[in-house]
């Protein structure tokens, strides 16, 4: 069992001030695999005070150096990247080569498009010819808060902590006490690549400890938060006190429109994302809309990839899903699934209790559900787990108004063929993300939602400016320079 009882602030591992041990279950066994302890108010103020008198050495330093400095993390991650993919698999329960190859491998993804964007900021420039003495000036915002997630940890870590560290910000970190192991990890990787003291901190604890306090901290300029809708309300009420900036990636209920003339791998490829990570993600398609001249085909071929679906320990290799993260996810799973066939929902793959043969672990079966009306409950609620709901649409404007109604906006998929039909899709769709016959966003471009699922713009160029003030400054004196 591993046990981690310290926090990383102003360069060094520390003791918390008050100790409240918290345990790390496996989500795989239902065994304690790890000890935390959960940080207090006081610990979070130790950790926002070295983050304030960091700050203006870092702030001031020049982005050259700032870029070494991140450079450093990612050489400290190709050197230990298999203790972050079997930190992360413990942790959450995602499978080992799903770990080794998505989960861990963000973190190299997301430093790398960022170093390519940082190369690109101009951090003073003119504000244009009609005003030769004025400069617009990019600084950083200050001290921040980074809040985070289990579900994908070191992805939500990156967009998050290496953006902020480009910019000049310091910061202090709060990950899940679900799924702490990994960003102690990284916070390893930022004391050995240099980071100066005082630049990146690590407190665990909760949101009601330390996520309320970091929230609602006078000395704390900005909060970065990934989490569920719930929580994102509260942020943003404990952080209007002290009037500072907000930004928030929430929840989805991704819409996937499948027409009749999409590819013959569109349902599955769309079954297939929606149970990827054991539908634990806030832009899965956890919506299939499809043509109804297609639509009994596409139910039978959605039931049939879901029942060929593996689901098996996370410490195992191969392509099976792992667990979801804890008994309460998996309650709330359950529930859904009985709420689906309460509300007459057609059940066409996997429903309630554990996988044949597995009696510990918190397992879901991969469940589709056919035959799914507007307005149930399943159709609205983002469930977090591996639950297909398919619907039929008899025109393009169905698909547009029955995908646009949902209090969610992250992330909308279209399958189909016509070029034009997609191109005008793409435009209706109210999401932050529109992703087309199975093409992922390009490197850099920005993750983030509309309406419910919050306004954050993460990644590239978009990531970094999330970190930083614009200045206005007239009367430059351009000769001087």
């Amino acid at each position: 069992m591993i046990e981690k009882r310290e926090f990383y602030i102003d360069g060094t591992w520390v003791a918390p001030l008050e100790a409240r041990d918290c345990q790390v279950i496996d989500p795989s066994t239902e065994e304690v695999c790890a000890v935390i302890s959960l940080g207090s108010e006081a610990d979070t103020d130790r950790a926002v005070a070295a983050a304030k008198a960091a700050f203006p050495a870092w702030a001031a330093t020049d982005p050259a150096q700032r870029r070494k400095v991140v450079e450093g993390i990612l050489e400290q991650y190709h050197l230990r990247k298999e203790e972050m993919a079997q930190a992360i698999s413990l942790e959450m329960g995602a499978p080992i080569d799903m770990s080794r190859d998505d989960q861990a491998e963000c973190l190299p993804w997301h430093l790398k498009n960022f170093l390519k964007a940082f190369d690109h900021m101009e951090w003073i420039r003119p504000l244009g010819p009609h005003a030769p003495d004025t400069m617009i000036a990019l600084e950083p915002i200050g001290v921040v808060g980074l809040i985070t997630p289990w579900n994908w940890p070191m992805n939500q870590v990156t967009l998050k902590v290496i953006p902020a560290l480009l910019a000049g910000c310091t910061c202090v970190l709060k990950p899940s006490e679900e799924a702490p192991l990994s960003s102690m990890l990284f916070a390893e990787f930022c004391h050995d690549a240099g980071v100066p003291p005082g630049v990146f901190n690590l407190v665990n604890g909760d949101g009601a400890g330390v996520g309320t306090r970091l929230s609602s901290h006078p000395d704390v300029e900005m909060i970065s938060f990934t989490g569920s809708t719930r929580a994102g309300r509260a942020i943003s009420k404990a952080a209007a006190e002290t009037l500072k900036r907000v930004t928030l990636e929430l929840g989805g209920k991704g819409a996937n429109l499948v027409f009749a003339d999409a590819d013959a791998r569109a349902v599955e490829r769309g079954v297939r994302h929606m149970m990827n990570n054991s539908g634990q993600s806030c832009n899965a398609p956890s919506r299939m809309l499809v043509e109804r001249s297609f639509y009994d085909r596409a139910v039978e071929i959605a039931a049939e990839v879901a029942n060929g679906i593996k689901v098996g320990p996370a410490s195992e290799p191969g392509k099976h899903i792992g667990p979801v993260v804890n008994k309460r996810q998996w309650d709330q799973i359950q529930a859904y699934i009985q709420k689906g066939i309460d509300e007459g929902a057609r059940l066409v793959a996997g429903g309630l209790g554990l996988p044949e043969g597995m009696n510990k672990g918190f397992y879901v079966r991969p469940t589709v559900f056919a035959d799914v009306k507007p307005g149930m409950t399943i159709e609205r609620e983002e469930i977090f787990g591996p639950v297909l709901c398919m619907m039929p649409f008899d025109s393009e404007e169905e698909a547009v108004r029955i995908a646009n109604d949902t209090p969610y906006g992250l992330t909308n998929y279209v399958q189909s063929a016509d070029g034009a039909r997609r191109n005008r899709l793409a435009r209706q769709l109210r999401a932050g993300m529109v992703e087309m016959n199975g093409k992922s966003r390009g490197a850099g471009a920005p993750f983030g939602g509309v309406k419910a699922s919050g306004r954050a713009r993460e990644g590239g160029v978009w990531g970094i400016e999330e970190f930083l003030e614009v200045k206005a400054i007239s009367g430059w004196d351009v000769a001087a320079e």
